[in-house]
């Protein structure tokens, strides 16, 4: 998402230079290379002149240590002066009454349904809540249909009003069923329109007066760059909203609205939210955006993601084969799994520091991984288990049988020898430096 902005910033922090202090007149090109960065990325102009100021202000007169230079300076001020634009901490959600309601508004196509989905999975999953999800768009045909399927997918129920055109009454019905059927947390799902018009405000703001939720989420499709913060701002002035939800984060977005919207709506930002799979869906975290933003990774993120996907007691149980030299493909392909729930490949590798940057022009399709999985399944019980007792012949029979070739199981199979002797290493705690070509490395 914010590529084109982490290259520009990085380009105008080059641009100070001298030691020891930074000046005015030092300071003044990087300032009008940032300022023209943001808006290049669709952040508010004013939002963009006011943040400069602020970094011109807090850079003035500080003392530069020997260790660090100008530029690393102002990149550490710039990051700090991000975050805090952004919001500074992340905002949790509101969770009170009995049940707790939570209204979801946006314009159509803005994603509020799925986003709908991937939040009653999120309060299912991390918080062990039992949710209603209530169908509250009467004018989208597929709108209730839609909610059906992503509450199937998820394992929550959804209540619907077949017919009826009265949203006010759905919404109000659904949280008296949420009470008989003890659920904690009703998610209503509104209408949107194509653009902000009165009887849209209108009814939004019955809902919400009728079934007094504990949170108003407003949903804004991040594409739509500035269109996003005018429209969250229409919608605040009559809503009072609690937050914000970006959607569409993996798509061709500037990120200029993750920028500007805190400033201009006064709302935090509480949910990101990219693709289609369920557990898309992360807090927003302005520290973490702003490393990102600026190329630093977000191996917090990365770590929080790997620690719900993977179980200790599972990870306990692989050292003790690792140790021993029994990894197998059983272990392999398991792994894999575990990768693959935890999202995109490209945008784990982003959360890197300095791999955003590396795979910029880098496809990692979503499916890197069926070529190796085709080849695992063709493998029988025996093998997967014993991967030593597979030769030539069997070799062959498994690349007829997955559909690829001898050199592609090959491939998998001194990658996987690799992978289990560098496990194995790690895991016995033995790790050493290998040697460096040419003798560069001796005692």
């Amino acid at each position: 998402m914010f590529e084109n902005l982490t290259d520009k910033l990085e380009r105008s922090f080059k641009i100070l230079k001298g030691e020891g202090r930074i000046s005015e007149i030092n300071i003044a090109e990087t300032l009008k290379e940032i300022r023209r960065a943001l808006i290049d990325a669709d952040v508010n102009y004013k939002v963009a002149k006011s943040f400069t100021d602020e970094v011109k202000q807090k850079a003035l007169g500080q003392d530069v240590l020997k260790a660090v230079k100008p530029g690393q300076m102002m990149t550490k001020i710039v990051r700090d002066e991000l975050a805090e634009l952004m919001g500074g901490t992340a905002a949790d959600i509101k969770l009170e009454g009995t049940p707790a309601v939570i209204l979801i508004a946006g314009l159509q196509g803005s994603g509020k349904t799925t986003f709908s989905g991937k939040l009653a999975a999120m309060l299912k999953s991390k918080k062990g809540r039992q949710v209603l999800l209530v169908a509250g768009d009467v004018y989208r045909p597929a709108a209730i249909d839609q909610l059906k399927v992503l509450g199937g997918q998820i394992g929550v129920e959804v209540y619907t009003e077949e017919g009826s055109k009265n949203p006010v009454q759905i919404a109000e019905n659904g949280i008296k069923y949420a009470r008989q059927h003890n659920c904690n947390v009703v998610i209503v799902d509104t209408a949107g329109r194509l653009a902000v018009d009165e009887a849209m405000m209108q009814e939004i703001t019955a809902i919400k007066a009728a079934v007094k939720p504990s949170e108003t989420l407003f949903v804004v499709d991040a594409m739509t760059g500035q269109d996003a913060v005018n429209t969250a701002r229409e919608f605040n002035d009559r809503l009072d909203f609690d937050g914000v939800v970006l959607t569409k984060l993996d798509g061709d977005t500037r990120g200029g609205a993750a920028i500007s919207i805190r400033s201009v709506v006064n709302k935090p930002l509480k949910f990101i939210s990219s693709g289609e799979k369920m557990d898309a869906l992360q807090v927003f975290h302005p520290e973490r955006m702003a490393d990102r933003i600026l190329g630093m990774g977000d191996v917090v993120s990365l770590v929080e993601r790997a620690q719900e996907q993977f179980d200790e007691e599972e990870a306990r149980k692989l050292k003790k084969k690792l140790v021993k030299n029994q990894f197998n493909f059983n272990d392999f392909i398991s792994q894999i799994q575990q990768i693959k729930k935890m999202g995109n490949l490209k945008d784990l590798a982003g959360m890197l520091p300095g791999m955003g940057k590396m795979l910029k022009n880098v496809d990692i399709p979503d499916d890197v991984f069926k070529q190796t999985e085709a080849i695992i399944s063709s493998m029988t019980p025996a093998e997967r288990e014993r991967p030593e007792i597979i030769n030539a012949r069997r070799r062959e029979r498994i690349a007829k049988g997955s559909g690829t070739t001898m050199a592609d199981v090959n491939r998998l199979m001194k990658q996987f020898d690799d992978t289990r002797k560098m496990m194995k290493t790690v895991a016995g705690g033995n790790l050493k430096m290998p040697k460096m070509p040419g003798g560069m490395m001796r005692r």
